[in-house]
């Protein structure tokens, strides 16, 4: 597991002492799911993305620390992909982190934003950051969400109003996989 250097961005509202916030409720939302891995499925997707639609889809909630929760996004045998979800001083962030199979990082990685309202306590929107703009100029509007309904289902989605893509997964949060899936690219050469 890795460790993370504390600094004053990743501190939340509870580890201040100030009163628990929607972005506090959801954090521990999405703590109960660590070490659970549940199967996905594409329920939108524009436009349409074969990769997704004819693959098994799989996250897994492998890595959880007080400020920093890691969710590998299994698509098939492509272990690339890696949502990290963070605690900030104002709010969450969320980063996408991609690797190739050597574990080496793509050139387009950690990518995603910081939320900007308190959103509530089962869904949390991330508008795109500067440096999402910078790595994937079309992802200057895009809005990532995600939503958890605790019990039911865990959605993952994007949204971009200028271009119109959009895609949306859910997770089956009531049928956990028995079987956790492999490490994500890059975790077993110590990344």
């Amino acid at each position: 597991m890795m460790a993370c250097a504390p600094d004053d961005t990743t501190q939340s509202s509870k580890v201040r002492g100030a009163p628990s916030t929607t972005h506090d409720e959801f954090w521990a939302t999405l703590q109960e799911l660590c070490g659970q891995a549940f199967p996905g499925q594409l329920i939108e997707a524009n436009p349409p993305d074969e990769s997704l639609a004819s693959q098994v889809l799989i996250m897994h909630v492998r890595e959880c620390q007080e400020d920093l929760v890691r969710i590998p996004f299994h698509v098939g045998e492509d272990h690339s992909r890696t949502w990290v979800i963070s605690r900030r001083v104002d709010g969450l962030r969320l980063k996408h982190e991609h690797r190739h199979e050597d574990g080496a990082e793509d050139e387009i990685t950690q990518y995603g934003g910081d939320t900007m309202s308190p959103g509530s306590r089962s869904r949390q929107d991330f508008p795109a950051d500067a440096q999402a703009a910078s790595l994937l100029p079309t992802a200057t509007d895009n809005i990532w969400t995600l939503e958890i309904n605790s019990g039911r289902t865990f959605l993952y989605s994007l949204r971009n109003e200028m271009t119109g893509r959009r895609v949306r997964v859910e997770f089956n949060l009531a049928e956990s996989t028995e079987k956790l899936p492999p490490a994500p690219w890059g975790l077993e050469v110590g990344f």
